[in-house]
């Protein structure tokens, strides 16, 4: 059933582009589909590793200006601009993960917040690298594709945006998946569940924390990337740490330490505020209250209800062996 179910969520996802033709609705969807792949490098340092990163729009941002930059400067095509953005956002994860991985809990928290503090305040005053608050405008879509027989593949158009965006973030999922079901994505799962058992155990904690962290950096910036491609322009704001707060309520919408969590709550926390444009003043509050609601009552998110309430039904009343 889970085959399935994944055969018929991709069919759906590549014949969107073809009745939905409006802009707007293309427009949100590629944007979930960046959000997702920002959540899902989060999920895997908080989620799987346990460590409450809230510095990840840092990463995002680092991503976003390394590929801009080196777009614009020095002539990089996307295609080796989104590599080495991944890379760049990888080696600031690394560099500031060898001190701040050192602590624990909130403290850890603490230090990633501040360091995504200090990269906003260099991007938005370093003017003559970064442009300081003007942003960077101007910045090129990827560059075509050449396919023989075909011709080439051109990003003009929402629908190849598109196409590109869930190209990736399918990726992501893939690797992650990988990861996390390997035996180091089990000694991540150790790490979450006591970091001082885990040691006795003989797991090098701090190494393999450093390995997470670096992963789910080299993600947040291939997300960044993608999100300046995308859209054109940057800002210091990119890199505000409310990204960092919003990616966070992503996975707790739906649902820490699952694959499909992030992708659910950038669709549901993305769609809403829009649905509920017409409240004007009054949306933020019922913002509020939805999010208020789902931190009480779904602790696990929503694929956390599914999983402990929903499907548990299906399969008692659909046995998969009936005789």
């Amino acid at each position: 059933m889970k085959r399935w179910s994944l055969l018929l969520l991709i069919l759906f996802l590549a014949a969107l582009p073809l009745w939905l033709t409006a802009k707007y609705p293309l427009h949100l969807l590629i944007m979930v589909g960046i959000w997702s792949i920002a959540a899902s490098s989060l999920n895997l340092i908080l989620g799987y590793t346990g460590q409450g990163s809230l510095g990840h729009a840092a990463f995002f941002g680092i991503g976003a200006y390394t590929s801009a930059l080196l777009m614009i400067r020095l002539g990089f095509s996307f295609w080796l601009a989104l590599p080495s953005a991944c890379v760049v956002a990888a080696l600031f994860g690394f560099l500031i993960g060898l001190p701040a991985l050192r602590t624990r809990g909130s403290y850890f928290a603490i230090a990633t917040l501040a360091f995504n503090i200090i990269v906003t305040i260099i991007i938005e005053h370093w003017e003559d690298f970064t442009q300081g608050g003007a942003g960077i405008s101007g910045i090129p879509k990827p560059h075509p594709i050449p396919l023989p027989l075909i011709g080439k593949i051109a990003f003009t158009t929402m629908a190849a945006q598109y196409y590109l965006v869930f190209f990736f973030l399918a990726l992501t999922l893939f690797f992650i998946h990988r990861i996390v079901h390997s035996p180091v994505g089990k000694t991540y799962q150790a790490i979450r569940g006591g970091e001082s058992l885990a040691e006795s155990l003989g797991v090098n904690a701090m190494a393999n924390k450093l390995v997470s962290f670096t992963v789910s950096a080299f993600f947040a910036g291939l997300a960044g990337s993608l999100y300046a491609s995308y859209h054109g322009f940057i800002s210091p704001d990119t890199t505000n740490f409310h990204i960092g707060f919003d990616l966070l309520i992503y996975l707790l919408v739906g649902g820490v330490a699952t694959l499909p969590g992030p992708i659910i709550g950038a669709v549901i926390m993305t769609l809403i505020p829009e649905s509920l444009q017409f409240l004007l003043e009054y949306r933020i509050i019922l913002y509020g209250g939805f999010l208020i609601l789902v931190v009480i009552f779904l602790p696990r998110g929503l694929v956390g209800l599914w999983r402990a309430s929903l499907w548990p039904r299906i399969r008692m009343r659909f046995p998969a062996n009936q005789r």
